[in-house]
């Protein structure tokens, strides 16, 4: 059975690298993926941007409300085999794997379409992501995937003093910040680090941002 996968880590973990490594793996023995990303990732427009410095277009966006089985299975193209019987046209290579990048910021609804993807379609679906924002709260995405997903695995990356990273500072002109909206997509104003627990807490004067605060 195909499964629904969520491979989370902090900011500068490798994500978007690693989404295009396993891309390439299929591809390079002839399989077929798709790539998408919601559409409110505006840094890259239209591609997956590696930090690294690698890019590859995607094959759709998703809109903040779109219903991605429709939007899936128009890009999926798939065929109707009966109907094959009386076509000379030949059917297109069937989906192998798809792949999504910002999962986080997908909406729970979203995150359920995608388990009907992998449960019915029975296609892979690798969705990457980060967990928390920079007041370390759960992004809703992120949220349904941790409650839903089959597999869940954490991607590492280190923070400026050596310890494993496990949240996101938002930097505004170079100086962290701890107030503000949810999204506010990485670019030249706004920047993002990531942090251990001890950073955190000595960045945000001692303060876990909590719904309740």
């Amino acid at each position: 059975m195909a499964k629904l996968y969520f491979r989370y880590g902090a900011m500068n973990s490798g994500k978007s690298t690693a989404l295009l490594q396993a891309a390439f793996n299929y591809e390079e023995r002839g399989q077929r993926v798709l790539l998408a990303k919601p559409v409110i990732d505006t840094k890259g427009a239209s591609e997956i941007v590696s930090r690294l410095g690698v890019t590859r277009e995607v094959d759709f966006l998703i809109p903040e409300s779109g219903d991605v089985e429709t939007i899936y299975a128009e890009h999926a193209d798939y065929v109707d085999h009966d109907a094959l019987l009386e076509s000379i046209d030949a059917p297109k290579t069937p989906v192998a794997c798809l792949l999504i990048d910002e999962a986080q910021f997908l909406t729970p609804a979203q995150v359920d379409s995608l388990m009907r993807i992998a449960t019915y379609a029975s296609v892979p679906v690798m969705c990457y992501g980060i967990r928390t924002d920079f007041q370390t709260r759960a992004f809703p995405g992120s949220a349904r995937l941790l409650e839903i997903a089959h597999t869940l695995e954490e991607l590492k990356t280190i923070c400026r003093c050596g310890r494993k990273a496990m949240f996101n500072g938002r930097l505004v002109d170079g100086a962290f910040i701890f107030d503000g909206d949810q999204v506010a997509i990485d670019g030249n104003a706004v920047t993002y680090e990531s942090l251990c627990p001890r950073c955190y807490l000595d960045f945000s004067g001692g303060r876990l941002i909590t719904e309740d605060s």
